[in-house]
């Protein structure tokens, strides 16, 4: 899973976290609050695009025929 989240948001950002002073538990805090911060932009994003189809649907413009 890490691999994963690595390649997602990019392996910089884990080399810096990496070449900072700070015990393993603070780096493991800091990798999850990374992950939950994805985490809570995906579904923002979802979320937006969801209502945008939504939007979409429920205010079509009239069409030639009506």
């Amino acid at each position: 899973m890490r691999k994963d989240l690595e390649r997602k948001i990019g392996s910089t950002i884990f080399e810096r976290l990496n070449a900072t002073h700070m015990s393993d538990a603070e780096r493991e805090t800091a990798i999850s609050a990374m992950l939950t911060a994805d985490l809570l932009v995906d579904a923002m994003t979802w979320v937006t695009r969801k209502v945008e189809r939504l939007g979409a649907r429920l205010f079509l413009k009239p069409s030639l025929k009506h």
